[in-house]
């Protein structure tokens, strides 16, 4: 690393450390204060958030969509304070306050030599998901896909994080060639994929997802079928602050015997189903549908019927 990066990954050690020590009663004070400064204050991604929110709930009145609006930076004070809270936080503490329903299945299908497949959303914190391995016997690897960071210190750090309770990160480029050695050493994996990002205009499916006409990432399908995965979505709630359930919900064991695409749109329908049931909860601030199927239908011409044809 640059000597900046170092300062970068010393720095934010330093300053998470002292924090993560706190009590979340005391953070979320902190939470507050940051919440109303990036929304009043600053206006963090105000216009990126109120246009999203208009074009997924256009049923709603303005009044219920500005309600969620504050709701939404107020949970996203609490999930960047929450995600501070990781550095420290023991195994006894994160297994009270975020409650896990049918891992067994995910147990069961990794104990019989099966790779598991999890599908989750920028929903809850998401970050949290991470301390799966301290629900599994042991039977293989948990392990997690990121993008890694350019700031090498920054991409330390939260690789540090994001393995505090012994999950794996597989960098995105390397999650195929990753996972395909493990099942040739003959261990099985349940693997984390977040797919709600905005994906390039190299997709393969549209979806009809929160009012919009949206494009896909299908490489969790492609490689849940390359490995025969078992695949589940993680469906979660936020019962009160601090405090989250996971719920594993199946969507096919025999994923090579589900028509094409068929697995990714169940996971964008049951994303969706989550987002609905309390909508303060998604990555609003981020530009999700900024690539359009008309932008793609231009981008490729006579082929796009061609792209979509085939995984």
């Amino acid at each position: 690393m640059k000597f900046s990066e170092k300062l970068t990954y010393l720095a934010l050690t330093a300053i998470c450390g002292a924090l993560s020590v706190l009590p979340l009663r005391v953070l979320y004070i902190f939470s507050d204060f940051l919440a109303w400064l990036a929304h009043s204050v600053v206006k963090y991604r105000v216009k990126v958030v109120r246009e999203n929110l208009a074009s997924a709930f256009p049923e709603k009145t303005e009044e219920e969509r500005r309600k969620i609006e504050k709701e939404f930076y107020r949970f996203l004070g609490d999930y960047f304070f929450e995600t501070v809270k990781l550095f420290s936080m023991s195994d006894k503490f994160i297994r009270r306050h975020l409650k896990i329903e049918g891992i067994e299945q995910v147990d069961r299908a990794m104990a019989n030599g099966r790779n598991v497949t999890l599908y989750l959303g920028h929903y809850c914190n998401w970050e949290w998901v991470s301390s799966i391995p301290l629900h599994l016997s042991g039977h293989g690897k948990a392990a997690q896909i990121y993008h890694p960071l350019e700031n090498r210190g920054s991409d330390k750090f939260f690789r540090r994080l994001r393995t505090r309770f012994h999950a794996e990160n597989i960098p995105m480029n390397d999650t195929l060639p990753t996972l395909i050695k493990w099942k040739r050493a003959g261990i099985p994996s349940v693997t984390g994929y977040i797919a709600d990002q905005a994906p390039s205009l190299n997709v393969h499916l549209f979806v009809d997802f929160l009012n919009h006409e949206t494009n896909a990432y299908t490489g969790p399908e492609r490689i849940s079928r390359f490995l025969d995965a078992e695949v589940f979505f993680l469906h979660i709630s936020r019962p009160k602050r601090g405090y989250y359930t996971a719920r594993l919900i199946p969507i096919t064991d025999k994923i090579k015997e589900m028509p094409v695409f068929e697995p990714s749109k169940m996971y964008f329908k049951l994303l969706e189903e989550n987002i609905r049931e309390a909508p303060q909860y998604w990555l609003w601030s981020h530009r999700r549908w900024k690539r359009t199927r008309r932008m793609f239908d231009e981008y490729f011409g006579d082929k796009a019927e061609e792209q979509l044809s085939h995984l």
